[in-house]
C-alpha cells in the first residue's frame, strides 16, 4: 500500500532510481515506508549469482521472443530490449 501511496502523492517521481543492468530500467531506490532492500530484486535473493542466472536467463527469453516481432518496430525499440 505504501507504493501506491507514494504514487498518489507523487513522492516517487523525484525518487532515487538505479538503472537495472539487463533489463534497462529505471528502478526506484526509495519510498516512504518500504524497506530499500525490497525495490531492487536482486537484494531479495540470498543467492546474488542464482539471481544474476536467472535474470540473464529471463532476458534471454524476452529477446528469443521479440525475434518474431522484430521486423516491424524501429531500431530504437530494439536497442532498449534486455541486454543478454
Amino acid at each position: 500500500m505504501s507504493i501506491i501511496d507514494a504514487i498518489h502523492t507523487g513522492a516517487l517521481s523525484s525518487a532515487r532510481t538505479r538503472v537495472d543492468p539487463v533489463f534497462g530500467l529505471e528502478v526506484i531506490t526509495e519510498c516512504p515506508n518500504v524497506p530499500a532492500q525490497i525495490l531492487i530484486p536482486e537484494n531479495a535473493w540470498d543467492d546474488k549469482d542464482r539471481f544474476r542466472m536467472e535474470a540473464r536467463k529471463l532476458a534471454g527469453l524476452f529477446v528469443k521472443n521479440f525475434v518474431r516481432f522484430e521486423n516491424g518496430v524501429n531500431d530504437k525499440v530494439k536497442a532498449a530490449g534486455p541486454k543478454v
